[in-house]
C-alpha cells in the first residue's frame, strides 16, 4: 500500500538552490515519488510513498524549510505508487497568478460541513478554479467554471464578477483559490469564501449520501481521477489528447487506445 499527501504553505522561502539539493537527495536516497515546487512564497507538492517513508519525508520538509504546519495537507492511499519519479522544481510563485502571498489568511474558509449550507444557497455563485477538462470529470452542482487553460488567464474572467456577490470558490487541494481570493479582495470583493482543503477533503468528509459533488475530481497523477473517500476513480488518461476519458468515452466508436477519443 502507498500512501499519498498533498500539501501546501505559503511562508518566505530563503536559500532555495540549496534546500532543493538537500530534498532531491533524500528523494532519492529513499525512493520518494510525486513533485514539489518551491518558490520564495511557499512550497506546494503532492508525494507518494510507504507509510513510514512518506512520515520520514514531510517531517524532512518541515524541518528543511522550517515550519511546524502545513496551511493545508490531504492524504490518501492506493495499492499502487501513482507517480513515475520524483521531481523538485523551483518557479517565481507556487501558483502563477503574477500575485504573491507569503502569509495564509484563513477567515474565508468554509469546513465541507457549512460548506453545503452556503452553497445551496440560491444567490451563491459557485466558482470552480480549475482547469475545463478538470470540471468536466466532476463538479458541484450549479458550479461555474471560467474555461480558461492557463490560470495566468483567471484574473481576466474575475474582473467581470459583482463585487457585491457572495462567492464560493473552490479547486482540488484548495491552492489555487489561496491565490484567487487574495485577488479578489484587492480588486474590492467583500463576501469571498473558499472551501477548506480543497475538494479533497470535501470527498473524504462528507458521505456520498449527503454529498452535493457530481461525477468524479482529477488528480495529477497515474490514479487520473479520485471518488468519495478518496478511493480511486473510473477515468483513465486517453493516449491520443492525454486527457481523462469515461469507461463511456471507451465504448465510442471514436476510441481507438493509444491513438484517439471522444474528445
Amino acid at each position: 500500500m502507498y500512501f499519498i499527501s498533498g500539501f501546501y504553505k505559503f511562508k518566505k522561502i530563503s536559500n532555495i538552490k540549496k534546500n532543493k539539493k538537500v530534498m532531491q537527495a533524500f528523494f532519492i536516497n529513499k525512493g520518494i515519488r510525486g513533485s514539489i515546487i518551491i518558490s520564495k512564497e511557499g512550497i506546494n507538492g503532492t508525494i507518494s510513498a510507504k507509510k513510514k517513508t512518506l512520515d520520514d519525508a514531510i517531517n524532512k520538509i518541515k524541518k528543511t524549510f522550517t515550519f511546524n504546519n502545513f496551511d493545508s495537507i490531504n492524504n490518501s492511499k492506493c495499492n499502487y505508487q501513482p507517480f513515475h519519479r520524483g521531481k523538485i522544481k523551483i518557479k517565481r510563485e507556487v501558483v502563477p497568478l503574477g500575485i504573491k502571498i507569503y502569509k495564509r489568511k484563513s477567515k474565508n474558509h468554509i469546513n465541507p460541513t457549512k460548506w453545503n449550507k452556503l452553497i445551496r444557497d440560491k444567490n451563491t455563485f459557485i466558482l470552480d478554479a480549475r482547469k475545463p477538462f478538470e470540471y468536466e470529470v466532476g463538479t458541484f452542482k450549479r458550479s461555474i467554471n471560467p474555461n480558461v487553460d492557463n490560470f495566468r488567464e483567471f484574473p481576466k474572467y474575475l474582473k467581470n464578477l459583482k463585487k457585491n456577490k457572495t462567492i464560493a470558490m473552490f479547486c482540488t487541494g484548495g491552492i489555487r483559490c489561496e491565490k484567487a481570493s487574495v485577488f479578489l479582495k484587492k480588486k474590492g470583493f467583500k463576501n469571498v469564501f473558499q472551501l477548506k482543503g480543497g475538494i479533497l477533503n470535501y470527498l473524504n468528509k462528507i458521505k456520498k449520501e449527503k454529498s452535493l459533488w457530481k461525477g468524479e475530481c482529477y488528480v495529477f497523477d497515474n490514479r487520473v481521477s479520485i471518488k468519495h473517500g478518496l478511493t480511486p476513480g473510473s477515468f483513465s488518461m486517453c493516449g491520443g489528447c492525454r486527457k481523462p476519458i469515461s469507461p463511456k468515452d471507451k465504448k465510442s466508436k471514436k476510441y481507438e487506445e493509444g491513438v484517439s477519443c471522444p474528445n
